[in-house]
């Protein structure tokens, strides 16, 4: 046991801040960090070393955060996610908006006038990647994923506004 204990005691800071950022819901948080660790518990002996211990971690808190969601909300689609990502709200949250479905289409035209790395790193993060893995996937620094994610929110929200379809 004390290898889970050790575990935990490293990585659960760092697992449960990434779950409040893509959660927005500290108790959620909590739930996920747990089941997160069951899981990983489950799974420790496919744990093959091709990543982190940390992505491999919140890989699986990324999957227990979208089953959740599944499991509260089973028409959620994409879209719903993207919205609720735009709008900086639970998922669940806005999915009860009409406007989610015009939110997301537009929000997606305007994605597609970025360059593509600022497309693929936002449409990965309000999927729930951690930021190591958007910079692995995109072949950009952890940094960078971090910087190109934060301006392109911060562009498409204010553009959105601007446009009516975000409360400022």
């Amino acid at each position: 046991m004390d290898g889970v204990d050790e575990l935990y005691r490293m990585y659960s800071a760092d697992v449960y801040r990434y779950l409040c950022s893509i959660t927005r819901d500290a108790s959620l948080s909590e739930d996920l960090l747990s089941e997160t660790f069951v899981r990983a518990i489950r799974g420790i002996g496919g744990f093959r070393g091709d990543a982190n211990v940390k992505t491999w971690l919140c890989t699986i808190a990324r999957h227990a955060w979208l089953d959740e969601m599944r499991r509260r909300r089973p028409q959620l689609s994409y879209d719903d996610l993207l919205a609720g990502y735009v709008e900086d709200a639970a998922p669940d949250d806005t999915a009860k908006s009409a406007l989610n479905a015009a939110v997301a289409a537009r929000a997606k035209e305007l994605l597609h006038t970025r360059r593509p790395v600022a497309e693929k790193v936002f449409l990965l993060r309000s999927q729930g990647y951690s930021f190591a893995e958007i910079a692995q996937k995109c072949g950009i620094s952890e940094s960078s994923a971090r910087t190109v994610e934060f301006r392109t929110r911060r562009w498409l929200r204010e553009t959105l506004q601007q446009e009516g379809f975000c409360d400022d």
